[in-house]
């Protein structure tokens, strides 16, 4: 054989060789559901990105600071190589969670939005004109407009989200491993029916494989107790998503210690959220491993927040670090402090 031609099946050789590389290590790094906790200084904004590449932004954060919470989300969706986000669920019409819309529409194309239906707090104020502005953009018809009822599934590919709450309403019927009585419900005070917009919060439970993720927003206590009582209709989860930023308005023991997560993350701000009973709570609760924060609260001093390993900010001039959480199917699952870049590892049960 002539050497040209022994060097060109050589080449071919290795070039088959390092397709096939590049395919497995493209296939290992697709093969897990990553989710993105963007720093929106105490409003909620959650990226999910599914192997399958689809994409599910949960919440916008705030408007003005120009543009500094719909930056974040762009950067936080360029890091996971997405050029639009499909999916955009509005849990309620709060400005922390739904004024930043206009100025992530200006930044990335998005496929559809996701919410309660119409704003139920008619406080002539920011709610409503947060919402006016959203009602403009769904006008354009560009944007498809899902408005999902509990115990629907969203057509997400590569997860399993079912709406958990709607409108004020929650699920009827058990998920699975759910309908157990729950023993929580008795040392879970019970409080008066919250008028806004908070209660109506559209929440959801992820499922991806054995792993099972939850977000309610920032469904109210009295909402928890008619979720979770007289039976946990939930039954366990892995990942709690602490509602409403860990204030006190939320995060009933009926819920909190019932659910048995295995860690929390509370997208609480330095001086927004992070109340010092719900810390407490959800440090004691039954099951749980790490509590992560995307701040430091101020309110809760030394004695009450995590440890600094385990907050994406400490103390001192706003960084917007994150928190970042990779998935597997088997119920594993990792979470990064984007501060430190320390990873820490949870094996699969």
């Amino acid at each position: 054989m002539k050497a040209w031609a022994q060097k060109s099946i050589g080449l071919v050789a290795a070039l088959a060789m390092t397709v096939s590389i590049t395919s497995v290590a493209q296939t290992k790094a697709t093969d897990k559901l990553r989710v993105y906790f963007i720093d929106v200084e105490g409003g909620q904004s959650t990226l999910f990105v599914t192997p399958e590449g689809q994409s599910l932004l949960i919440d916008t954060g705030w408007p003005g600071n120009h543009g500094r919470d719909a930056d974040r989300i762009v950067a936080a969706a360029k890091k996971a190589g997405l050029s639009k986000i499909d999916y955009v669920l509005i849990t309620h019409y709060h400005v922390d969670h739904a004024g930043g819309i206009p100025q992530l529409l200006d930044r990335i194309p998005v496929g559809a939005f996701i919410d309660h239906g119409p704003n139920r707090e008619l406080d002539k104020g920011i709610t409503e004109k947060d919402y006016a502005l959203y009602q403009q953009a769904l006008a354009t018809g560009k944007y498809k407009n899902i408005q999902p009822k509990p115990g629907d599934v969203l057509p997400i590919k590569g997860i399993t989200a079912t709406v958990i709450s709607q409108d004020g309403n929650t699920i009827d019927k058990p998920l699975p491993g759910g309908g157990e009585p729950n023993s929580y419900c008795k040392v879970s005070e019970t409080r008066p029916a919250d008028q806004t917009e908070n209660s109506r919060s559209l929440g959801i439970e992820i499922s991806f494989g054995k792993l099972k993720l939850l977000d309610l927003g920032d469904l109210t206590w009295d909402k928890e107790m008619q979720l979770m009582c007289p039976n946990n209709r939930l039954g366990h989860i892995d990942i709690l998503v602490v509602s409403h930023h860990g204030w006190n308005q939320s995060s009933s023991p009926a819920l909190v210690d019932a659910v048995h997560s295995r860690v929390a993350i509370m997208d609480n701000g330095a001086k927004k959220g992070g109340s010092i009973e719900p810390l407490k709570l959800i440090k004691a609760a039954p099951g749980l491993e790490t509590l992560w924060q995307l701040h430091y609260s101020e309110e809760g001093g030394p004695a009450n927040n995590t440890g600094a390993e385990y907050i994406a900010n400490t103390e001192g001039p706003d960084a917007g670090h994150g928190l970042e959480l990779f998935a597997g199917k088997d119920g594993s699952f990792e979470v990064v402090n984007t501060r430190t870049g320390v990873t820490k590892h949870y094996a699969a049960k």
